[in-house]
């Protein structure tokens, strides 16, 4: 597998590329942005995109999703929970005095939890893990799993967004990616990467007693 990391974005978000090295084929997960990086990063091992995963609809991870989109003809993939969100990012992103946002296209596919997102040898398995957003998820493959802001390395998603939910984040992060096993690495929305043990035994959210985001 190929596996690249771009920091993107006014926000900083982490937009991953996941290439199978055989067919070449590639998806990117959360372009919030810089879409001329991406596209030299694809080139840069002859990558062909077949699909842009949004793993929630928040615009600083859905951004760059037009541009992408355009120069790629690739399918847009999102949770059907959070799909309405992205044709109207602009209008979010101005709200926090960002300018210049172009919205997004309509998804091509509805995502559920449990749907496998197939790229070339590479099979990317859908977990629901709302909490940040009603509609978010988590993508697991082979000893990694990219969380979006469901959970970050020593912390968790804020949860005082609409979609939001505290109680939902936690029961969704332990019984779906802490279940995955300790060793698999943690590829966040934001920040460094982490492993699942590492989160299980320091995050202070899941603690006895832990803290909550309010």
């Amino acid at each position: 597998m190929i596996l690249k990391m771009l920091v993107v974005g006014p926000l900083q978000v982490n937009c991953y590329i996941v290439g199978c090295e055989r067919t070449k084929q590639a998806a990117v997960i959360d372009p919030g942005g810089d879409v001329d990086q991406i596209l030299m990063a694809l080139a840069k091992d002859e990558l062909r995109l077949v699909y842009i995963i949004n793993t929630h609809g928040h615009f600083d991870h859905t951004g760059g999703n037009k541009a992408l989109k355009d120069a790629t003809g690739a399918e847009l993939l999102i949770h059907r929970a959070d799909a309405p969100d992205i044709t109207h990012q602009a209008a979010s992103a101005a709200a926090m005095g960002l300018r210049g946002l172009e919205d997004s296209p309509p998804p091509d596919r509805l995502l559920e939890d449990g749907d496998i997102i197939t790229v070339g040898d590479i099979s990317l398995k859908v977990l629901h893990t709302p909490g940040h957003s009603s509609g978010g998820i988590s993508l697991a493959t082979d000893g990694v799993v990219f969380v979006g802001d469901a959970l970050f390395a020593g912390s968790i998603g804020r949860t005082d967004f609409p979609g939001g939910d505290y109680d939902g984040l936690i029961e969704g992060v332990r019984k779906k990616i802490f279940t995955l096993g300790d060793d698999v690495v943690v590829y966040p929305g934001h920040g460094p990467q982490t492993t699942v043990g590492q989160e299980k035994q320091y995050n202070p959210f899941f603690a006895s007693g832990g803290m909550r985001w309010v």
